[in-house]
């Protein structure tokens, strides 16, 4: 097996995550595929041998364009965006593991409301469980302005003052 056969092998392994990532943090299916097929450009076109920890590589890479792609999406409100996928991608069993999800469509409209920054925080650490420092390396902020994003994000999901969102975290 050469370098790119074992590296789309390792990537293939994290897909499925990186989707659910993108989905929860674009709300489209077509979107979060895009992200995580750019995450896999990023990947083949990089010293992977420099890489420790790939999965979370890509987590970071796919975040980052989630990132990119919310911030370009100005005059598109999410409400817009979430419509029934078609028929070949709801056959699919990865896309209707993900949208069989938790997250459902009204806490897409309320993430919505968030600016790019704080969905990303509250997405990453309340979702799946990623340190402050890591989400920080990722928004070039500090852990402090982290934890302040998902803490500001966390109150406007959850619609609580600032000390019951603070017993929640």
């Amino acid at each position: 097996m050469d370098e790119n056969e074992w590296l789309a092998a390792r990537f293939k392994e994290q897909q499925a995550h990186l989707r659910s990532v993108a989905y929860r943090m674009l709300g489209s299916l077509a979107e979060a595929h895009d992200a995580a097929q750019n995450s896999w450009l990023r990947l083949s076109s990089a010293d992977a041998a420099d890489v420790e920890n790939l999965g979370g590589w890509l987590t970071t890479v796919v975040s980052r364009e989630c990132l990119r792609m919310l911030r370009s999406r100005r005059e598109q409100p999410l409400a817009d965006i979430l419509v029934e996928p078609p028929a070949e991608e709801a056959s699919d069993p990865e896309a209707q593991a993900l949208l069989a999800d938790p997250v459902g469509p009204a806490l897409m409209v309320v993430l919505d409301t968030l600016a790019p920054a704080e969905r990303l925080a509250f997405v990453l650490h309340d979702i799946f469980a990623v340190p402050f420092e890591e989400i920080a390396a990722i928004l070039d902020r500090s852990p402090a302005a982290v934890r302040q994003l998902a803490s500001r994000a966390r109150r406007r999901v959850y619609g609580t003052n600032s000390r019951q969102a603070r017993i929640r975290a």
